[in-house]
């Protein structure tokens, strides 16, 4: 593999020189791909450079912008099929969610009662800190209503397991970590839909309890499948019969829906709370199923935890592509001052993160924990309320250009912290 890496990094150098004689002599046909296969390279080459590992994933975020930029029209619709599908969207975006969900485990909970202030002080900085920032940034930057809104919509979003990578590389205090951001998730159907009509009611509709469904649908449904794989490690004999019972009916609920039932529900009830009550129901007995399934493939294969993260960040590399192609003619317009933006917005979150834990009394570590969980964001999950709505290229623009910065930003951050500590440790 390190070999392969070496060699995509050598032809990164032949892609640099027909890159330059392209743009030298405007020629769209050799600068154009060799632009791709120059980023493209990069992202595998880097693998072979240990200083530069930590910001592989970072590089191919950076090679689906570039890849999206040049060929927007390949990466929208494959023929008459659109890449842009609600429900191919839904899907990829619960895969994301559920490749992270396998880190997260029921254990994580445990730690809440001996760091409950350092959760609170997290919760409310981050759905303060951010939100209230994305809607200060709008009144500053002259955007379009829809980039606005997703601008204050990345800010009213949970933190993600970006957060947690970044306070274990920074040797700050991981449990805090991981308890702020399950809890953030798991308040975030209510939060974020809140947030979003209280501070984006006036630039795009929004219909608060369809939000909720839609965030319950790409985070909790799939987090919720991956929490049961990890029940299911050490459940006993008795509770495997209440499991396969649970199986069984959520499995017959599912199958009964195709064949007419779904569509009997919805010529008769006429409560459209009833109606998406039973929708997500049968979300939940889709995460059952695949939770037991996944976790009888895990026996089979027990490597398969450690290659879900892959598909996580395939997901999160799809999005990023087919955003940037959908939304190109907008970054073109407002490309830069989106990233001048979006580097305040996190820088932001950092230092208010930091500075506000301080002041409540946090010691330096917890508090340099909160100040990734302000300053993270969940990407995947703006990209995927912005799909549900249909407004992937204008809503989910914000998302595309904020999620490659927050990794590059917090890596620096996370290093600094790290050098910070050790000179601390031997002063």
């Amino acid at each position: 593999m390190k070999q392969f890496s070496k060699i995509a990094l050598y032809l990164s150098g032949l892609a640099v020189v027909l890159l330059g004689a392209g743009l030298f002599t405007s020629t769209d046909a050799l600068w154009q791909p060799a632009a791709v296969a120059l980023a493209v390279s990069l992202a595998i080459g880097i693998g072979a450079i240990p200083s530069l590992k930590g910001y592989q994933y970072t590089t191919w975020i950076i090679a689906a912008v570039v890849a999206g930029m040049i060929y927007p029209s390949a990466f929208t619709k494959w023929g008459d099929f659109d890449l842009r599908n609600k429900w191919l969207i839904l899907v990829i975006i619960q895969t994301v969610m559920f490749g992270m969900g396998i880190h997260m485990s029921i254990r994580d909970f445990s730690g809440l009662a001996t760091t409950g202030k350092g959760v609170i002080i997290g919760l409310l900085c981050h759905f303060s800190v951010m939100p209230l920032m994305g809607l200060l940034l709008t009144k500053i930057f002259d955007f379009e209503p829809e980039i606005a809104a997703g601008i204050i919509l990345i800010g009213s979003c949970s933190s993600g397991l970006a957060s947690n990578v970044m306070v274990y590389l920074a040797k700050a205090n991981l449990v805090l970590s991981v308890i702020v951001t399950a809890m953030a998730t798991l308040v975030a159907p209510f939060l974020t839909p809140l947030l979003m009509k209280l501070l984006a009611g006036t630039l795009i509709e929004v219909h608060f309890v369809d939000m909720m469904m839609e965030i319950i649908k790409i985070i909790i449904v799939p987090i919720g499948a991956a929490l049961l794989h990890d029940y299911l490690k050490n459940a006993t004999p008795a509770i495997w019969q209440k499991v396969w019972f649970i199986f069984g009916s959520c499995l017959l609920w599912l199958l009964t829906l195709p064949l007419g039932t779904w569509a009997f529900f919805k010529e008769t009830i006429t409560s459209t709370p009833l109606l998406q009550s039973l929708e997500i129901l049968g979300f939940f007995a889709g995460a059952f199923v695949v939770g037991v399934l996944y976790h009888l493939l895990t026996l089979r294969f027990p490597k398969l935890d450690s290659l879900m993260p892959y598909f996580s960040m395939f997901g999160i590399i799809y999005f990023t592509t087919v955003t940037t192609a959908a939304g190109r003619e907008n970054l073109m317009k407002v490309g830069f001052l989106l990233f001048i933006c979006s580097v305040i917005h996190n820088a932001a979150g950092y230092f208010f993160g930091y500075w506000l834990s301080r002041l409540f009394g946090l010691d330096v570590n917890s508090s340099r924990t909160v100040a990734f969980e302000v300053g993270l964001q969940n990407g995947g999950m703006a990209s995927g309320l912005a799909g549900s709505m249909g407004k992937l290229g204008t809503v989910g623009l914000p998302a595309t250009v904020f999620s490659p910065w927050m990794n590059i930003s917090g890596s620096i951050l996370a290093n600094y912290w790290r050098k910070r500590q050790k000179n601390d440790e031997h002063a």
